[in-house]
């Protein structure tokens, strides 16, 4: 079945007691069981639930993997993997990644004796010259946030594992309507569904995705043992979003393309960031990994200081200043203050975050809108 008819069937059978269309929501923490010492399928909801077993089939099947894991967020389902790791072990990220990520990896997995090196990894062979015989993690974001940065998936893959190394993806500005990690070597692939999956602004939580059963099972152990798991409720609401997925993250994308290059050609703006514009540095990779657009996020740099960068994003109207993405309603931010505020301010100079950056994610809102309320807050700038 193609991707769309999977987002809407696949784990979404009808309830075989009633017909119901929609399957049943279950909010039981515990579960009868046949005996003493025989266990059903379900027996607590930390440790499997039916409706969070459906939102995993159903993703699975979308990113082409053998299993999912649901979770409470989605630096719960990255705090798993890393969780996997022993002191001494070394991890490889990407440059461009989330503050969140970047706040995890440096200031929670140090204390149990893991290091981690930032590399810009656009350029295979930087990945190449900062792994160590105590690698055992390669993560990249792609696209990168908040710079948009693209890094070859496949090329990072076989790098990893010519090392011995784990290849984890968090494609979350992709989702697997565009983009699917494990199809191209990865071995995880993680999403934050309170984005994109969900879509909606109405629910938190994440996921990993693996194409391995011994992983799978190494990850579940941990996600059990540690606790972190997606409630029914929100599993039940990314279920819903994911039926409409492909169809939101194309539209989405499609009126983001536009924007960047209405953007590029503005004399207000010193850059735009965007994988579908020809000039980006990542377009050819692009090109071959994402399939069906370049995404809805968008960021651009403003010709002007921080002050003016904060006064930009303060004035729009239907562009909500947030610091979420992927939903139906278009969001505004500034990394420097806002979604990056918990790098070090040497590591955000050093990676390209300026103070004058401006992170768009783009709704499904009619473009004129978009652009009439962009067109005012230049206006508020100049003023």
């Amino acid at each position: 079945m193609h991707f769309r008819t999977r987002a809407i069937h696949v784990g979404n059978e009808h309830c075989p007691q009633t017909g119901a269309v929609v399957p049943p929501l279950y909010l039981a923490s515990t579960f009868v069981q046949p005996g003493a010492g025989e266990w059903g399928e379900f027996d607590y909801s930390r440790s499997g639930n039916p409706t969070r077993k459906a939102f995993e089939t159903t993703l699975a099947s979308l990113e082409g993997g053998c299993g999912a894991l649901a979770f409470a967020s989605g630096m719960a389902a990255t705090h798993c993997v890393t969780a996997m790791l022993r002191a001494g072990d070394h991890i490889v990220a990407g440059s461009d990644i989330y503050g969140g990520t970047y706040r995890l990896f440096h200031k929670v997995a140090n204390r149990a004796g893991i290091t981690v090196s930032l590399v810009d990894t656009t350029n295979p062979a930087n990945l190449e010259q900062a792994i160590t015989p105590a690698t055992k993690l390669v993560w990249i974001e792609t696209p990168g946030n908040p710079r948009l940065s693209i890094t070859d998936i496949a090329a990072s893959a076989e790098i990893a594992h010519r090392h011995g190394a784990l290849l984890g993806v968090d494609s979350t500005f992709a989702s697997p309507a565009l983009t699917r990690p494990l199809e191209l070597g990865a071995d995880i692939v993680m999403h934050s569904a309170t984005k994109y999956l969900g879509g909606h602004s109405d629910l938190l939580g994440g996921a990993l995705v693996v194409r391995d059963q011994k992983l799978r099972d190494e990850l579940y152990f941990v996600q059990n043992a540690t606790g972190g798991v997606m409630g029914p409720w929100e599993c039940f609401l990314a279920s819903r979003g994911m039926k409409t997925l492909e169809l939101r993250v194309r539209e989405q994308s499609k009126t983001a393309h536009r924007l960047a290059e209405w953007l590029a050609a503005h004399p207000q703006v010193n850059r735009v960031l965007y994988p579908g514009l020809q000039a980006h540095p990542g377009h050819a990779v692009a090109c071959r990994q994402m399939d069906g657009g370049f995404g809805a996020m968008l960021t651009f740099e403003l010709r002007g200081d921080f002050q003016q960068t904060k006064k930009f994003v303060q004035s729009t109207k239907l562009f909500g200043l947030a610091v979420s993405l992927g939903a139906v309603e278009s969001l505004i931010e500034q990394p420097a203050s806002m979604s990056h505020a918990s790098y070090d301010a040497a590591d955000r100079a050093k990676h390209g975050i300026s103070d004058g950056l401006i992170r768009l994610s783009v709704g499904l809102e009619a473009i004129e809108d978009l652009q009439d309320d962009l067109v005012e807050a230049f206006a508020k700038v100049t003023e």
